[in-house]
Order: C-alpha cells, then structure tokens, then sequence
C-alpha cells in the first residue's frame, strides 16, 4: 500500500484590508506546489471570517480580471477539529457533518491582523497543527510596527525617528499627539500600526496635513505610527530558517525603486495595480561587504523576535553607509512575482522548491512552546 501524501491546507482571504493580495498570493502558491508530493486543500475565509472550501481552479484569485478578488460566501463551511490522535477538517451541510480527513500542516497565506498578528497561530497551535511560518509572539511583534521597533533598539539596531499614537491618547488629547510629532522632521510617514501593503499610507510634507493623515490611519487601525522620512536606498532582504538547530539563511538582498509617474512612494496601488510603478531589482547593486552586512543584520533581525519559517527584512541604506532598519514581515509577499521568492530565487532556492522547504520546516517542528 503507497503511503498517504501529506495533507497542506491552504489557508487565505480573511478578515483584514488585505484579503485580495492574500488571495494573490494563494493563487501563486497553488499554481506552483507540488502536487504530486502534496495533497492540497484550499480553504478560503471570508472577510467575516468564515471558513469555506474553494475551488482547487486558482484562476479567480488573481489580479487577471481587472478586479481585486474576494472569498464571497461561505457555501461549503469548515472547520478545524482535533482529538489527542489527529487534526481533521470537517464539512458542514443540510444539517450533516463530513469528515474531510486529516490535514498534516497547514499555510497560512494570509495578510494583516487576524491573520499574520498571532491569531491564527494560537488558534492552529490549539488545534494541534503545525503550520508555516512564526509562531504567536514573532507573529504579533512582527505585525505591530511600535513593538517591533522596541525590540530592534534593544537588540542594538539603528532604528529612524518616530512617535505613536494610541487610541486612547488619540481621543484624550489630539493636539498633544500632534505637537509630539512635530519634534520629527518632515516629510514624515503616517501609518497604522497593525497593518501591511502599504494600505492607510499617507505621506506628509507639511504640518496641516498631518491629521487628516492620522484620520485616514486609523480607518485601519486605532493605533497609528508616525516615522520621519529617511533619505535612503530601500534594500530588501529575505530570511528562511534553517533547519533543525541550524542557523537561519539569508537569500541576496533586492531593492526597490519607485518610477516618478504619480507614485511619492511604494503604496497600495504601486505595489499590486500598477505595474510600471516600481522596479525591484535584484540582487541589488552593493559592495561585497555592504550585500554581507545586510544579510547579517537580516538573520540578525529574524533571531531578534525569535521568528520561524520564512520572513522579509526592509532596511534602509543610506549615502553614508549605515543601515536603518525599517520593519520585518513574517509573512510577505509570497507570488511568484513577490520580492521574497525573487530573491531566494536568486539565491539558488526556486519558487516550487521554496514551497516544499516551508513545508518541510513547518512538519519537523513540533507544536506548543519550543
């Protein structure tokens, strides 16, 4: 009898701003698995967070129509089950409930809060399934850009200027937070917190717009970030985490250059509609030792918030030589197009075999506190 494949649920959609690029980047990831070595269950939520099976045709998923796609309705609802022998998937209809079999490991392609930010992660571990990618307090510290700071200063990082706005100090005293930023230099970067793809960006160049920049962030979220701009190359560098006790690897770093036709930064729209925004070069022109250093700080960064699986290190490098470090993202980008599969493909590691390693690193790991 031939052994059984492992069962990778593909999990993608949910409930934050960023439920399209989730659903781009599981198109790619779909397109590409192996399925000869995987047997793979898509699963969809929906921005209200229900659970559902998809269609294994990846095709409505992408950015191919012009449109940006969207898990709708629920019609085949799932969910998670686990006794002290397996993790299984069941299926809910006409009153009766199927079981779907077991799953083995689970993706979680998904972007933003209740997704990246450690909730799906303590839900997985309650579960009893391994999964790809970091765990709940790399998950949380990666999506939160206040604490992620707090983390790199201690760890010894140069990190740039910036203040935060709570909720709280927000409605209490708005023009205390606003004179509190104007210590920064313009032109400053308004953002929420808690949020990724550059959704609720706003650049500020001078004072009079800066709140209606914090009232747009926080459309997103209630807590909003507020950093002075750095004068700065925009390196990227990607991180796998090595197997068993071996150390973390970094991949070749890229950068990405915004084009000067409407876009003052790499946002939303320069990200994922327009094509002929940016240009992600890679590997990215550096010295020896500079391309070195940053692959250094990376891991460096990675080990920092004791992340797992996979993640994408932004840096700024500016004309005098010193690296800044702007954020870490435990789940970038992942389409075969994305900066991180770029550079790891650069690296030697191609799109299908990057898949298979996450895999394997989410199966060796064990579940609960390690």
């Amino acid at each position: 009898m031939s052994q059984r494949k492992p069962r990778v649920l593909l999990l993608f959609g949910g409930r934050s701003s960023e439920h399209s690029v989730s659903c781009v980047t599981a198109a790619g990831v779909m397109q590409e698995i192996d399925k000869d070595r995987f047997d793979v269950i898509p699963v969809g939520i929906t921005r209200d967070g229900a659970w559902t099976l998809v269609d294994e045709d990846s095709s409505g998923w992408t950015l191919s129509s012009g449109k940006l796609p969207e898990i709708a309705v629920a019609d085949k609802p799932v969910h998670l089950s686990n006794d002290s022998e397996r993790t299984t998937l069941l299926h809910y209809a006409d009153s009766q409930i199927t079981d779907l079999g077991q799953i083995d490991v689970v993706f979680p392609l998904l972007h933003g809060p209740f997704g990246e930010d450690g909730s799906i992660q303590g839900m997985l571990e309650m579960s009893g399934v391994g999964y790809v990618g970091s765990g709940i307090a790399a998950s949380a510290m990666g999506m939160d850009k206040h604490f992620m700071k707090v983390v790199f200063e201690s760890a010894g990082f140069n990190v740039g200027p910036y203040e935060v706005i709570t909720n709280k100090q927000w409605l209490r005293d708005s023009e205390a937070a606003l004179a509190r930023c104007e210590n920064l230099q313009y032109p400053l970067f308004v953002k929420p917190a808690r949020a990724g793809s550059s959704v609720g960006i706003t650049k500020v160049d001078e004072s009079s717009s800066l709140r209606a920049a914090i009232e747009a962030a926080r459309l997103e979220d209630p807590k909003v970030i507020v950093e002075q701009g750095i004068s700065g190359r925009e390196i990227e560098c990607g991180v796998l985490e090595g197997r068993r006790s071996e150390p973390a690897r970094a991949s070749m770093p890229g950068e990405i250059a915004v084009a000067d036709n409407g876009h003052t930064f790499y946002d939303f729209e320069a990200k994922y509609v327009d094509g002929t925004a940016a240009k992600l070069s890679c590997p990215a022109i550096l010295s020896e030792e500079a391309t070195a250093s940053i692959r250094e700080l990376a891991v460096k960064a990675f080990d920092a918030i004791d992340a797992e699986g996979l993640s994408r290190v932004d840096f700024f490098y500016t004309p005098d030589g010193q690296w800044i470090i702007n954020e870490i993202n435990t789940m970038p980008g992942f389409t075969p197009s994305s900066m991180y599969p770029q550079m790891w493909d650069k690296t030697g590691i191609g799109y299908s075999a990057l898949i298979d390693e996450l895999i394997a690193l989410a199966c060796e790991r064990k579940i609960g506190l390690r």
